[in-house]
């Protein structure tokens, strides 16, 4: 999109009240202009050619053509524009919604509802779209070189509100900082873009992966029980919601449950010792302050994780908008554990990875598909030094 120019938007819905409403929003803001709008999805393929949109606002259900053929067809078309579905909160709305954004989505919004009148239905509609649009369609910044960190102390990286210090610049896509501590749960933030990034990181982990995987998804409360259910179905370890008081099982994926932050805490028998007898430590569900504007918050997986854990935390930000998983991040390497970011170019939003990476935080910085892949490198790794410990010692 050439600098200076409008973004032009697509407003397909069958609702007049909710078209007419996206056109007051977006028509606010002098940087975004409404490219046309459809009342459905075969309308707003047949006029795609002629409006030229940047992106598409696309109702969920509609008939003729709902949201979720629309984006099927718009993308078996290679239209690689960003999609943000309109999605009542009701379960029908929340499971379609979910598939869409597995089908290539790029975000969603939740329609107003109980509002007490249409100025105050554009308001909180524009406080959650319009930095989505922004954030989507924004030209990619020149790269800025990401430095290292200088060797610093665990309690200086730990400390509240700690910065690292820098060394001179070095990018950090050409070097990579080793990893020593031996993995024992996997943590992942991830927020904008996410559901499509998990479809294809999640099934990739294989059955019997040694870690419990505990899971932050920037999502609604009534979201995260159908996007569980749905990536249990595809893949090879359960996956569920996470629940209150859970034990935190090797080789089961939790995700945390929207509007509640997930927390990590050892067993009353120390289950963040180093000994393979220990009981696993257990989940916690709280409704704690909001955290980068979020409930759950991947900062709060992250530290409680590090304090349950220390070392043995491996944690992985994907995709997303802002920063949430940054301070996290920093106590978790203060505490000697591993830290993995998606790269820019396989992000849908490089906010959250980004963040991380510029912070001197991550040990390594990779494309969407090479992260399991180090994921069992490390895993396996130390399997093998534990394995070759054992026989030295018999």
């Amino acid at each position: 999109m050439a600098a200076g120019r409008r973004t032009r938007i697509l407003i397909v819905d069958d609702s007049a009240v909710m078209r007419s409403l996206l056109r007051s929003v977006i028509g606010a803001d002098d940087s975004l202009e409404v490219a046309g709008t459809a009342a459905d999805g075969a309308t707003a393929l047949a006029n795609l050619g002629r409006l030229n949109p940047d992106m598409v606002l696309l109702d969920v259900e509609m008939p003729v053509m709902d949201g979720l053929a629309t984006l099927r067809e718009l993308r078996a078309r290679r239209h690689k524009m960003p999609v943000i579905m309109c999605s009542s909160l009701t379960q029908r709305g929340a499971r379609v919604t979910i598939e869409a954004l597995a089908s290539g989505a790029s975000d969603y919004v939740a329609k107003p509802a109980g509002q007490p009148g249409r100025e105050t239905a554009a308001q909180a509609l524009a406080q959650e779209l319009i930095p989505k649009i922004k954030a989507l369609t924004s030209p990619a910044p020149a790269r800025q070189p990401i430095v290292f960190p200088a060797p610093a102390r665990a309690a200086e990286l730990s400390a509240p509100g700690a910065r690292p210090a820098f060394g001179g610049p070095a990018p950090l896509a050409l070097r990579a900082q080793p990893m020593y501590a031996e993995p024992r749960v996997l943590v992942i933030g991830v927020s904008t873009g996410g559901p499509a990034a998990l479809d294809i990181l999640l099934p990739a982990l294989p059955a019997g992966f040694p870690l419990p995987v505990l899971i932050v998804q920037h999502m609604p409360e009534l979201f995260t029980g159908p996007f569980a259910e749905r990536l249990n179905g595809r893949c090879r370890l359960p996956v569920r919601e996470a629940a209150e008081g859970e034990p935190a099982q090797p080789g089961i994926i939790f995700i945390a449950r929207g509007n509640w932050h997930l927390e990590v805490r050892p067993s009353a028998r120390g289950g963040a010792g180093k000994e393979r007898a220990a009981p696993p430590a257990t989940l916690h569900l709280t409704q704690g302050p909001l955290e980068n504007h979020c409930r759950p918050a991947v900062d709060v997986l992250f530290r409680s994780a590090a304090s349950a854990y220390e070392s043995g935390v491996l944690a992985v930000v994907l995709t997303g908008m802002g920063s949430d998983g940054m301070a996290g991040a920093r106590m978790v390497r203060g505490r000697g554990g591993s830290v993995l970011v998606q790269d820019q170019a396989s992000s849908a939003v490089w906010g959250m990875p980004g963040a991380v990476a510029h912070a001197g935080l991550a040990h390594k910085v990779l494309p969407l598909g090479a992260i399991v892949p180090e994921i069992l490198r490390l895993v396996s790794r130390a399997s093998s030094e534990a394995r070759e410990l054992r026989e030295s010692v018999m």
